[in-house]
């Protein structure tokens, strides 16, 4: 069994490359966000506990997101393995997850962190650039549309998410030194964290990280 945990900070391309691996491996990739909506959508209780936090805008606290991750892993297409992207995000998540492993016998055999310089992640988030029409991403540097403004696949206008600015992005990378870098050294207690430079070529990479799993 493959059982993943992709970590990084904000703009490392947790996202990108998580879809690339789980696609490779044939193993679910399980994002919070998209774990939260499904319950959500599905009324599990605790989907409805989560969404009554959400819903008033309060954080969903920590064993409700665990109950969660424990519901999503224990169905029969982790069985051969998965991918979490977005938890653990603190050391209690970390130690609850590690439990949840040896109740359900998935334990957690890789924790990949995407290691990117800073500059390159602030340059990375301010030049991103959404279509409002269909979604799809850009960058002013790396992922230029054909005609600028224009998103090719539909003609839509881009536009510069609120949240992809460099004073907004400080404090995340902030919060998320305080919170989730303390995981560093956890799974490096535990021999499962593999580094990787992040600001490779995506291709790059990809082949590092396959190396890394390779025998799987």
């Amino acid at each position: 069994m493959l059982s993943i945990i992709l970590m990084g900070p904000p703009g490392a391309g947790k996202g990108t490359n998580a879809k690339r691996i789980a696609s490779e491996y044939k193993i679910p990739h399980i994002s919070t966000g998209d774990m939260f909506r499904e319950a959500i959508k599905n009324k599990t209780p605790l989907g409805e506990l989560a969404s009554s936090y959400i819903n008033q805008g309060l954080l969903v606290p920590d064993e409700v997101t665990i109950g969660l991750v424990k519901e999503r892993l224990s169905k029969a297409d982790c069985d051969k393995g998965f991918l979490l992207d977005g938890f653990p995000r603190n050391i209690a998540q970390a130690e609850a997850l590690s439990k949840i492993g040896e109740e359900i016998k998935k334990p957690i055999n890789y924790v990949i962190n995407l290691v990117v310089d800073e500059t390159i992640l602030i340059d990375r988030i301010s030049g991103r650039r959404v279509c409002k029409t269909c979604g799809a991403p850009y960058h002013i540097k790396t992922m230029k549309p054909s005609k600028e403004g224009i998103c090719d696949l539909c003609g839509g206008e881009l536009y510069q998410r609120k949240d992809d600015n460099e004073e907004t992005l400080k404090s995340r990378l902030h919060e998320y030194h305080l919170q989730t870098e303390p995981l560093i050294e956890y799974y490096k207690s535990l021999n499962v964290l593999r580094d990787v430079n992040g600001s490779q070529d995506l291709d790059v990479l990809f082949n590092e990280i396959k190396e890394i799993l390779k025998g799987e």
